[in-house]
């Protein structure tokens, strides 16, 4: 309240400023009551029902109160790395398909032509940024495997057939929960295989091992996954021992096709064979 008594002109009143410090306490008052409000409604909307329960409060106000970057920061937190699976087929098992001379001498076995393309095709993967598992053709990490795609690699037969037994073969799991994907995993490899290697697309002997080949069903359903057989170690062994870089680098690309989800016409259906 002013006083009654009169005042010199020459003295400032103080009053006046009393009150305009008076006026700004409720307002204060009320911009820290919305300061706390907005931050809490900030916690409920970060909150997910998961970290209600996980105790993690303190982590929660720690983000919230840390001054966030600028517009024009740069992120460099790298992403994580991609699993893939590579089956070198018939390792750690058999020897697969057995090739023998005239003096019915073995020259060549299917699961040393597997693990060689398999080594090289794991190589390539890892150094374009990917976790890559090489596995033997029953390793028990197969039950319940998981990884953004499973390949499992093989040969076809020593034996002369005809001139016809030339080609590669591509088979993807019918087991899947996304056949989409499966499709399309079939298609990359098809694609990019025949384009670096030059062989052709052998969809008419494509056969129930390959259909049901047993990964399909031990691998956890999620896993995208083929089986493809390079070439036939008959007519095909020249590129298939001689050029084995080339003949990893179309694996690799199929792969990659998949994995960068690149465009890739669609695979002819194939022709299976009992």
């Amino acid at each position: 309240m002013e006083s009654t008594k009169q005042t010199p002109v020459s003295k400032p009143d103080p009053k006046p400023a009393r009150k305009s410090a008076a006026k700004l306490r409720p307002v204060n008052a009320v911009t820290t009551t919305l300061g706390v409000a907005l931050l809490l409604a900030t916690l409920f909307t970060a909150w997910t029902p998961n970290s209600l329960f996980t105790g993690n409060l303190q982590e929660q106000l720690r983000l919230i109160l840390t001054p966030q970057a600028g517009p024009n920061t740069v992120i460099t937190t790298p992403l994580p790395q991609l699993r893939i699976g590579i089956v070198a087929g018939h390792n750690g098992n058999d020897s697969g398909a057995v090739c023998m001379d005239e003096n019915n001498e073995v020259t060549l076995t299917e699961a040393e032509v597997n693990l060689n393309i398999a080594n090289l095709v794991q190589k390539n993967l890892v150094a374009a940024g990917y976790q890559v598992d090489l596995l033997n053709e029953f390793d028990t990490r197969l039950n319940g495997y998981r990884a953004v795609v499973l390949v499992s690699i093989h040969n076809d037969s020593c034996e002369y057939v005809n001139d016809e037994a030339t080609g590669f073969k591509v088979a993807s799991s019918l087991e899947t929960h996304d056949v989409n994907r499966a499709q399309r995993l079939t298609a990359c490899l098809v694609d990019r295989y025949e384009h670096t290697t030059g062989l052709t697309f052998h969809a008419g002997s494509i056969t129930g091992d390959m259909t049901q080949y047993h990964a399909f069903s031990e691998i956890d359903p999620n896993t995208i996954t083929a089986i493809i057989e390079t070439g036939f170690l008959n007519l095909d062994r020249e590129i298939l021992t001689k050029e084995t870089e080339r003949v990893a680098q179309g694996v690799t690309q199929g792969i990659l096709c998949f994995v960068n989800n690149e465009s890739v016409p669609p695979t002819p259906a194939p022709t299976f064979i009992p």
